[in-house]
């Protein structure tokens, strides 16, 4: 008989009484905010906190803390009656079984309000995750504060949660937030306080605070989506990602932590690949187009390069002009970024330059080596892009770059431009700038087109037919633009064959994940 059989019988023996106690005490919590609420609940089409975490990881994994904490209701002669458990549901489970820590709201109680918990119970599993080094999900649909909290402690607190180790957990260990109802205030920190971050369409938002404290504070009416929800995130790049639904949003996080190592302390895992590292697809080589003016689908060249179905997108709605993934490589988990012709030519604006920095932060903290595939006019231009203070973004960007720690390399496909252009990888000190050219790339200080019309203004004006001189003179730049002719100078390692990339990725791959392991080593043994 198990443990669970056994359990579920009447308790006998010496302390029958406190077992029966004890089950009675866990039934309070498994009851959660009770019949009438979780039907409410239900209705709204949402799972509720444990069917959540039941979905979230492997069947039977989940182990709760904390189950007994809450507000106990006793009769006259002191005897349990039964308890208000808090709403933060917290403890361990196991994901493709892997370990992780889990931090979930329960909305039916106090429409999870962080007012309306024991903070030191979610706290403790945070300082649990860093404590032994272990992923943290955290599942938000919390309201925020309340007012009833005067009410409780008759008075005020300074807001301030002194024991919460938030950045030391950033700095050790994955961190994901889940936005499945409105977050607010401590709510939305909990999500974005995160290295990912996923919201539910048309179900979830994340804001300061919620139409009801806008309208107070500015008189203003304004629907609790256009606050915080998928299109607000979209504008502000706060959230990560949107899901169409929360199989959907669960479904991301497990794909993420699957690249991501237990903590900085430990390698990320590397799987199994049966696709051929030599995999050559043939329409590679005509994907740029020869006119400079045509467009292609990006996303498309990375899923030829990158083992089939590895590549999984972060902040797809976000800074569009740059392509934030990430993927494998013969196995071996790697940062992908790339340039997207299609949003605004690929330039660098600051929301581009914002998720550049971010995603380079990632893979250095947690030892993925990155590919960037290079397509890069240049930094946005314009008033609007100069008041947004695009160039601070580049800035920042190069910082990121100086600091990253993990191997680099950069396919030049098409355009490497000014001072974003240099940005397509670290450089300086001991880093080597690894990088290869496919034959259609072209670089320099400023476009062709654009520099040619700066140059020779009034000649081009001047000219009888100004529009066949100034391709004479685009035309006549561009012969002195070709990559073989930096190649010969050996400013480029080498121009490579479109079809030969996924081969020369994955025997690079192969070094960059030595050095990968050697560097942990050496963090290891503090040298």
């Amino acid at each position: 008989m198990s443990v669970t059989d056994r359990q579920a019988q009447a308790p006998v023996g010496e302390w029958a009484a406190e077992l029966a106690e004890l089950h009675a005490r866990r039934a309070s919590a498994l009851a959660m905010g009770g019949p009438e609420a979780l039907a409410k609940f239900r209705a709204s089409g949402r799972l509720n906190a444990r069917e959540r975490i039941a979905a979230l990881v492997d069947a039977g994994s989940f182990h709760e803390m904390g189950m007994l904490a809450g507000k106990g209701h006793y009769d006259a002669q002191g005897r349990y009656s039964h308890t208000d458990p808090t709403n933060a549901i917290v403890g361990t489970g196991r994901i493709a079984g892997r370990k992780v820590a889990l931090h979930v709201d329960d909305y039916t109680i106090r429409a999870g309000s962080s007012e309306g918990t024991i903070a030191d119970k979610w706290i403790y599993i945070e300082r649990l995750a860093h404590q032994l080094r272990m992923p943290l999900v955290r599942l938000v649909d919390s309201a925020g504060g309340s007012v009833k909290l005067l009410m409780q402690i008759g008075g005020t607190k300074i807001p301030e949660y002194t024991t919460w180790p938030a950045q030391p957990l950033l700095d050790t260990v994955p961190v994901v937030g889940v936005a499945l109802g409105a977050c607010a205030g401590q709510g939305a920190i909990k999500v974005l306080s995160s290295h990912f971050s996923v919201l539910v369409r048309e179900q979830a938002q994340v804001m300061a605070a919620g139409p009801h404290v806008v309208r107070q504070a500015y008189g203003v009416e304004v629907d609790k989506n256009a606050l915080g929800g998928h299109q607000a995130q979209r504008k502000s790049a706060l959230v990560h990602n949107e899901a169409e639904d929360e199989a959907d949003a669960l479904a991301q996080v497990r794909r993420f932590l699957s690249y991501l190592p237990r903590s900085v302390h430990e390698l990320a895992p590397v799987t199994a690949c049966d696709d051929d590292p030599n995999r050559a697809d043939d329409w590679l080589k005509d994907a740029i187009p020869r006119d400079r003016r045509k467009i292609y689908d990006p996303r498309r060249i990375l899923a030829a390069v990158f083992d089939q179905g590895s590549l999984f997108e972060i902040g797809r709605w976000q800074g569009g002009s740059v392509i934030t993934m990430l993927g494998r490589l013969n196995g071996v988990p790697v940062g992908v970024i790339a340039n997207d012709p299609k949003v605004q030519g690929g330039a660098m604006t600051l929301q581009a330059a914002y998720k550049m920095e971010r995603h380079t932060r990632l893979c250095s903290q947690f030892g993925l080596p990155v590919v960037n595939f290079v397509d890069q006019p240049g930094n946005a231009t314009g008033l609007e892009a100069e008041l947004a203070g695009t160039l601070l973004g580049a800035v920042r960007v190069g910082e990121a770059l100086a600091r990253c720690r993990s191997p680099w390399v950069s396919i030049l496909m098409r355009r490497c431009f000014g001072m974003a252009g240099a940005l397509h990888g670290p450089k300086g000190g001991d880093r080597l700038n690894h990088r290869f050219a496919w034959p259609s790339a072209r670089w320099g200080s400023i476009p062709i087109e654009g520099g040619v019309m700066a140059a020779h203004k009034a000649e081009i004006e001047a000219a009888p037919d100004p529009a066949a001189k100034r391709a004479e003179l685009e035309a006549h730049y561009l012969a002195l633009t070709s990559p073989f002719r930096t190649a010969e100078k050996f400013g480029v390692l080498d121009i490579i064959d479109p079809r030969e990339t996924r081969r020369v990725l994955c025997d690079w791959v192969e070094d960059a994940w030595y050095v990968v392991q050697g560097d942990l080593a050496q963090r290891a043994r503090g040298t």
